[in-house]
């Protein structure tokens, strides 16, 4: 149990850090990317390490569904205002999805050419 609330505290510090800088940065970005991006951050340092929010993190993504439920009960109340605007969202999400998905396997091949680089050179 006490595993789960070191984690549990370790996450929620840096979604703490996170707030902190959305108040002190003028800029629009949610405190929620400014956490994440300092929990990955550390992540990478090494000073945080994986095992150290591992069980609580595979809570968290298996409760994941879960949590979209709110927001989709919410735009289906919306859906007055929406609809007249569907097919410029359904457009937007769809290029979006493809751009996510075409920068994350160029991102992807390149780590991958990159550690094959890497390997050999050893």
């Amino acid at each position: 149990m006490t595993v789960y609330l070191k984690q549990s505290a370790l996450i929620f510090g840096f979604t703490l850090l996170g707030e902190a800088l959305s108040r002190l940065i003028p800029l629009p970005i949610p405190a929620a990317v400014y956490g994440l991006v300092l929990l990955f951050a550390a992540l990478c340092l090494k000073i945080v390490k994986v095992e150290q929010i591992s069980k609580v993190s595979d809570f968290l993504l298996t409760i994941l569904p879960i949590l979209f439920v709110s927001p989709a009960v919410n735009l289906l109340e919306s859906w007055g205002i929406l609809a007249p605007h569907i097919l410029p969202i359904a457009l937007i999400v769809v290029a979006s999805t493809v751009l996510v998905f075409i920068v994350a396997g160029l991102i992807s091949q390149a780590l991958c050419r990159k550690e094959r680089k890497d390997g050999s050179d050893s």
